[in-house]
C-alpha cells in the first residue's frame, strides 16, 4: 500500500482551521483591487495523539492553550 501524504496549506491553522480570507482593497480615490488577509500561523512542535509532531497553529490557538507544546 502506498502512503499518501496530505498537502498542507501553509496559511491554515491545523487546530481551528482558520485560513486566508479574501476581500477588496479600496484606495482613497475608491479604486478597488483584490487583497487577502492571512492568519498569523506559526510552525510549532506539539503533541498530537501523544507523539511530538510539527504542526501549523495560529497565535490565537497558541495563546488560548489549545495546543499542547512538546519540548
Amino acid at each position: 500500500m502506498e502512503k499518501i501524504e496530505e498537502v498542507q496549506n501553509m496559511a491554515k491553522c491545523d487546530i481551528c482551521g482558520k485560513g486566508v480570507t479574501f476581500g477588496i482593497r479600496v484606495s482613497h480615490s475608491h479604486r478597488r483591487s483584490n487583497r487577502a488577509w492571512k492568519p498569523n500561523v506559526q510552525r510549532v512542535k506539539a503533541l498530537v495523539d501523544g507523539t511530538p509532531r510539527h504542526i501549523y497553529a495560529c497565535t490565537r490557538c497558541l495563546r488560548s492553550d489549545k495546543v499542547q507544546r512538546a519540548l
